[in-house]
């Protein structure tokens, strides 16, 4: 016990604010999670239903994708807390330039 930090006199209060923002995580991220499989089983039925076009399926199933890299960078790998700065720009600057890089082959390809 001697060694707890408190940032209030009344540790009690710390354990209940703390217990409480970790609810909340919680909470946030079991939502996430639900609606990732829900995506996920989504983009199965797209391609699984014979009605949709390849022109249809692939851009969808690259949206839904790219929902879920957002989900999984905001709540699982918590990129919204304060702190992540650094990390939030090497990783959207290498996404930049993969996009980049992307994109000019596939110009360089098709043109």
């Amino acid at each position: 016990m001697a060694n707890q930090q408190t940032s209030s006199a009344n540790p009690r209060v710390d354990i209940e604010y703390r217990r409480k923002k970790n609810a909340e995580e919680m909470r946030y991220q079991v939502v996430s999670f639900s609606l990732m499989i829900f995506l996920t089983l989504l983009s199965f039925g797209a391609v699984m239903y014979d009605g949709f076009s390849k022109w249809f399926t692939v851009p969808f199933i690259i949206l839904l994708a790219v929902v879920q890299l957002i989900f999984q960078l905001y709540y699982f790998m918590h990129m919204s807390h304060k702190g992540h700065e650094a990390p939030s720009l090497f990783l959207y600057s290498g996404a930049l330039v993969g996009a980049v890089t992307v994109l000019a082959f596939t110009t360089i390809i098709w043109w």
